[in-house]
């Protein structure tokens, strides 16, 4: 059994809210916040736990404060300042921030928590709803050895992978070599599976064949029958995705980088959301390649 804690967690969106629901049922005793309190009020009634109406309140008092909410902005909103969970933190307590941000966001952070002592990660995680709700995120993480020491056991509540890959900020980086890869997997399954269309093929059994050789993917195993079926209801929406792809191409620009599949494919997903299709998860990109009605 992990050692119980005393936690708080702010952000209950889409993949917050379960990974908060996994923390309570770990042991752990958690207080929630979230913008729109009405979410945290549902929380709390199927969870248990509590819930307070600013960040600051719900870090009183604990050990590990873990962050899931939308981009920069929005880290830096329910960290500092006077209604901050920085504000009311004790030294030796540590933030654990799962937002999908800049890596510079996740060194200044750093910097800013250690004049108080108190430490910081950046942990982005992956894995979709589907991960978040069976516990089965992938958690990489950016910062000292001592501080992931400390949240490791905590976050294996919700996660199958939890890696400390470097020093802050590797965290938000490996998640940016996450975020091109899936582009460019999914822009070739795309094509592959318009290409098979039109050329009449049972993708179905195709699919079956494929995905058991070299070209197979957990995108194919998992989204590939659905996008030949024209399901996109998964989670992860374009949206998201390409504000993903917007800081992957921020910090390309500034290592000089070249990530031209990934410019093509942030251009496609420009499309999709210019159709409507801004709410769809990713895997709506073949949604460009067909023909419309």
């Amino acid at each position: 059994m992990t050692e119980q804690k005393q936690v708080a967690f702010i952000g209950l969106g889409v993949m917050g809210y379960p990974m908060a629901r996994h923390l309570v049922s770990a042991g752990h005793d958690v207080t929630v916040y979230n913008r729109t309190s009405s979410k945290s009020e549902k929380w709390v009634e199927e969870n248990g736990g509590t819930r307070q109406l600013t960040p600051r309140r719900a870090a009183i008092g604990a050990e590990i404060v873990f962050l899931c909410v939308g981009n920069d902005n929005d880290v830096r909103s329910v960290v500092l300042g006077d209604d901050g969970v920085l504000a009311t933190m004790n030294p030796g307590s540590l933030i654990v921030d799962h937002t999908t941000a800049s890596a510079k966001l996740a060194t200044d952070l750093e910097t800013i928590c250690a004049e108080q002592a108190v430490g910081f990660l950046d942990a982005p995680i992956s894995g979709g709803q589907a991960g978040a709700d069976n516990a089965k995120l992938t958690v990489m993480c950016g910062g000292e050895e001592r501080w992931f020491e400390l949240a490791e056991p905590v976050i294996r509540s919700y996660s199958q992978t939890c890696n400390l890959i470097g020093p802050c900020g590797s965290g938000q980086l490996t998640k940016m070599v996450n975020q091109i890869c899936i582009a460019g997997i999914l822009q070739g399954l795309s094509e592959a599976l318009e290409f098979g269309r039109r050329s009449g093929l049972n993708l179905e059994l195709v699919l079956q064949t494929i995905s058991k050789g070299a070209a197979g993917s957990w995108q194919m195993e998992n989204r590939g029958r659905t996008m030949v079926e024209g399901e996109f209801e998964f989670g992860f929406a374009v949206d998201w995705m390409r504000k993903d792809l917007g800081i992957v191409m921020q910090e390309a620009e500034r290592i000089q980088a070249p990530v031209e599949i990934t410019q093509l494919v942030d251009a496609f997903y420009a499309e999709v959301q210019t159709n409507g299709g801004g709410r769809l998860d990713t895997s709506s990109l073949i949604t460009r390649l067909r023909p419309r009605s």
